[in-house]
């Protein structure tokens, strides 16, 4: 277990250093005004009518960084400050968002997938953990019944890391929408430009870190689980 605890370590620091880049990112590029005056539920509009999409809406919701795009819903849901502020961060972050939306109405094959498996990793995510514990303890022992409970776990988990690697093209195809639309409409000048690509490529890495994250979990507990048999 103690090579558990130090890749967790490991992870945890990777992790909150992307995370805190990213942040700074945000707050250094919410600092370059829009010379459109656009803000960010208007930059989301004018992108979804450009894209001929009209049963989708622009919402505000609480908090930072909470923007996502729901496909059951059909709703844009951006956090406070990208619905309200005009700058290269929050035209970003809702050009992005319905990037998502954009994905949806085409139905991009990586979203449509993604969608289809949210339930059943929604479940896998809730229980994975607490089954391989209960495995792990169980089969200190050579009991079989442990190590099968062990390996019931680890395919929960595998699950859970399917669907972080899945949702990396959407993430990254979603953002390549939002920067091209924002330049072939000249909606953003060149710096502007070049700070929302920054923005977005630090969003996307927090995925990146997600998903490697928890396949290297993924390995750790598959050799665990070999090494007991």
């Amino acid at each position: 277990m103690i090579g558990y605890y130090i890749l967790a370590g490991v992870l945890f620091l990777v992790s909150s250093y992307v995370s805190n880049r990213l942040k700074s990112k945000f707050k250094k590029y919410s600092k370059i005004q829009l010379q459109n005056g656009m803000s960010g539920k208007e930059i989301a509009e004018k992108m979804l009518k450009d894209n001929f999409i009209t049963d989708v809406k622009v919402v505000s919701v609480q908090g930072s960084l909470t923007d996502h795009y729901n496909p059951m819903t059909k709703t844009v849901n951006l956090s406070e400050p990208v619905y309200m502020q005009r700058n290269a961060a929050a035209a970003a972050v809702a050009a992005h968002e319905c990037g998502h939306a954009v994905q949806h109405a085409q139905a991009y094959s990586w979203l449509t997938l993604r969608s289809k498996i949210v339930p059943m990793v929604g479940v896998a995510s809730k229980m994975s953990n607490f089954i391989i514990m209960a495995g792990l303890i169980l089969s200190v022992s050579g009991s079989f019944i442990g190590s099968t409970i062990f390996l019931v776990g680890i395919l929960l988990f595998a699950m859970t890391t399917l669907f972080t690697f899945i949702t990396l093209p959407v993430e990254f195809d979603a953002s390549k929408r939002a920067l091209v639309w924002l330049e072939t409409n000249r909606m953003v000048t060149q710096q502007e430009h070049a700070g929302a690509k920054d923005a977005l490529k630090w969003a996307a890495r927090t995925y990146v870190v997600a998903a490697l994250g928890s396949l290297a979990t993924l390995i750790y507990f598959i050799m665990i689980f070999l090494g007991r048999r």
